[in-house]
């Protein structure tokens, strides 16, 4: 596989929702692994940016699709679902971050954990009408943050399974 395929395939993943940059990370160790030419800081560079663009248009209109289609009959229950679950992710955040919203999503955008990253970070900041500026802001930092707990577990998991494998 060439390297720019390469860098295409984690561009694209590191958009899907649920796996975002937490899933690309460990697709670009591995090309790396396979291939001395991918190099990891473009790679990082391509996925922050792959991660970050739908999050204007979630912010501006998935809460208005979301809500339109959640009483259409095939797609309602999945529309459904993500209203709920980025509803509940803007309510945890409310209730205990108070004033630290920014903080408060920076984590929960941050911390590597399923549901947890940009699209529903941003999802949920749009349901509490949080600034525009200040909710792009928390979760560019909440992408950097993870991407930085991901990668150091990726460096020290590749880097303990190469050793060991030889």
């Amino acid at each position: 596989m060439s390297t720019l395929m390469c860098y295409l395939i984690v561009f694209f993943i590191s958009m899907v929702p649920l796996i975002e940059l937490r899933g690309a990370i460990p697709f670009a160790y591995g090309f790396n692994a396979n291939d001395p030419s991918f190099n990891l800081l473009l790679g990082y560079i391509l996925i922050a940016v792959g991660n970050m663009i739908p999050v204007p248009i979630i912010f501006f209109f998935a809460r208005k699709v979301l809500e339109w289609g959640a009483d259409k009959p095939v797609i309602g229950k999945f529309f459904t679902f993500c209203l709920e679950k980025g509803h509940k992710a803007g309510q945890k955040l409310e209730e205990k971050a108070g004033k630290g919203l920014f903080v408060a999503l920076m984590l929960f955008v941050g911390i590597p954990l399923p549901g947890t990253g940009a699209w529903t970070g941003t999802l949920a900041a749009s349901i509490l009408d949080m600034d525009f500026k200040e909710s792009i802001v928390a979760v560019i930092c909440g992408v950097a943050l993870a991407g930085i707990i991901v990668s150091i577990v990726c460096a020290l998991g590749f880097g303990a399974w190469f050793g060991i494998a030889g």
